[in-house]
């Protein structure tokens, strides 16, 4: 006899084009074949006293129709059942004919068919889902071993870079003064840096106003000159940052401070101040913003890695909800059956359906929104909350070991001002590790939050072989990792975040056994870009 083939990850090209295997049957053929072959079962089981069997094998039908034919044929496997089961088995029998007292459990009966098909499409879905989120964590292994060598070339550039401005800061600030006259706006004084930074020779004289004017790049000489005449009008400091062209159009940012001098009398007569060439800073600030870039590219990568080492988990999570909703499904056809039928209960029961298929649902929901790719996005959010969160997702992964997870967590704590998903991505790294560090000798998890000082405490304890021998912090150095398959990047992302939030990440010895790790976050924040890793 030949089998309904396994799902693969072809399912959704084979769904779209209307045909599956085995054997190339249709779809709908799928379903009219299911539901004829649930019928012949359930008539032969009916003839041997086995009534019971009759409803479970028309759900299997219709489960099989959605599962392997997609929605049309869930929906012809859910209109085919229903008539073969009111033909041959709801009173009168061998009619389509319905008696008004059989109406409520007819209804039942195909509500709940189409409720275990919607189920086993969900499933089948999600299980997609796993398989596509597999299939991108290959591939994004793939880039981010090519994007963690690119950053750790671009770190060690920005790095000389930075060195080397830092020695010439020492030898010279790249500052010229200087001093004009209000009246005529003639210089007096002019330092020898001024002259290099705006490319003048000092044996050609100093130059005039409109000399000066020139040097302005064209689309900044308007806001320069308003900025000067309105500081002369109200005898004001003034503060302008603007570019300038030397010969050869070589392009250079200047920041621009002047301060009024006034006679005793209050008559201004002079400016003077300083100019400082910022061109170096203006590129580094192009070169942070694209490593703020890459930084956001690797959090995401490795939310979507974590989420991959936990298919497993999560499918057994997902599965819960399910399979709880079939029990109560079962209750309420149980009560229905009675004489006379039990409503209350039924309808009790059928509620529960309701509220284990939202369950499935807000699951699928959370693990979508670890995964999603969006900019940072800063709210009021309750960190308890988010710490039940990862518990519960991360519950299955814990129960594969014989890992207890306990949470001593103060009540009512303050909201904060933090990116809810930095923040789940965070917690998710620390417990996971944890997780990861009693899987296999077991032991005790303990997640504890608290309020001390306007600061908001959270710690993350084990019962592992604890923290490496020697420095303790080598552990958040990027690219340092204890895991055979470790990227060696969490613990170094999680410590870029937690700091962006104005907070700290460290971690300590448990006693004689395992390590806790504590953050620390400020009730009060301010708004910092993250930190390159």
């Amino acid at each position: 006899m030949n089998r309904l083939p396994l799902p693969s990850t072809d399912f959704a090209a084979r769904q779209s084009t209307g045909l599956l295997g085995w054997g190339g049957l249709p779809r709908y053929s799928l379903a009219a074949l299911s539901v004829a072959v649930a019928l012949g079962a359930a008539l032969l089981l009916d003839h041997l006293g086995f009534r019971d069997a009759t409803v479970p094998l028309f759900i299997c039908a219709s489960a099989i129709s959605s599962w392997y034919g997609g929605q049309g044929a869930a929906v012809l496997a859910v209109v085919l059942c229903s008539l073969a089961f009111d033909y041959f088995f709801v009173p009168p029998l061998y009619s389509l004919y319905i008696a008004a007292s059989e109406l409520p459990y007819f209804a039942i009966f195909a509500l709940f068919t189409l409720l275990v098909s919607w189920f086993a499409r969900i499933r089948r879905r999600v299980e997609e889902d796993l398989r596509n989120t597999r299939d991108e964590l290959e591939s994004l292994n793939h880039e981010l071993a090519k994007r963690s060598a690119a950053l750790e070339a671009s770190a060690e550039e920005a790095l000389k870079r930075s060195e080397f401005y830092l020695g010439e800061a020492q030898k010279l600030t790249h500052t010229g003064s200087w001093a004009w006259r209000v009246p005529d706006r003639n210089v007096v004084h002019l330092s020898e840096e001024w002259y290099r930074i705006f490319g003048c020779n000092p044996s050609d004289g100093a130059p005039n106003w409109e000399k000066r004017l020139a040097l302005v790049h064209p689309d900044d000489r308007l806001a320069w000159q308003s900025t000067i005449e309105r500081a002369i009008m109200e005898r004001t400091d003034y503060d302008i940052t603007f570019r300038i062209v030397l010969p050869g159009g070589i392009v250079k940012w200047i920041r621009t401070v002047g301060h009024p001098v006034l006679t005793a009398t209050g008559d201004l007569v002079q400016f003077l101040g300083s100019s400082t060439d910022i061109t170096d800073h203006k590129c580094a600030e192009r070169e942070h913003e694209k490593l703020r870039q890459l930084e956001a590219e690797l959090a995401h990568i490795n939310r979507v890695g974590m989420l991959g080492e936990m298919a497993a988990s999560i499918a057994h999570e997902i599965k819960q909800p399910i399979a709880a909703g079939i029990t109560s499904a079962n209750s309420c056809i149980e009560w229905l059956a009675h004489e006379p039928p039990n409503l209350d209960r039924a309808r009790a029961a059928a509620s529960k359906i309701d509220e284990y298929g939202n369950r499935a649902a807000e699951i699928v929901d959370r693990i979508r929104s670890f995964y999603k790719k969006s900019p940072p996005q800063r709210e009021l959010v309750d960190v308890n909350g988010i710490i039940h969160e990862i518990l519960a997702l991360l519950e299955g992964e814990a129960h594969r070991y014989p890992i207890a997870m306990r949470a001593e967590l103060t009540a009512e704590l303050p909201k904060i001002m933090v990116d809810r998903v930095q923040m789940q991505q965070v917690f998710m790294n620390l417990i996971l590790n944890a997780i990861e560090a009693m899987n296999d000798s077991g032991g005790e998890l303990t997640v504890k939050s608290e309020l001390q000082d306007s600061q908001l405490q959270f710690s993350v304890s084990d019962t592992g072989p604890g923290l490496p021998a020697g420095n303790a912090d080598q552990i958040f150095s990027a690219f340092f990792t204890t895991k055979p398959q470790g990227s060696g990047m969490g613990l170094a992302i999680s410590r870029s975040i937690v700091e962006s939030h104005g907070g700290r990440l460290w971690a300590t010895a448990s006693g004689r056994r395992g390590a806790t790790f504590h953050l620390s976050l400020p009730t009060q924040t301010t708004d910092s870009s993250p930190l390159v890793v």
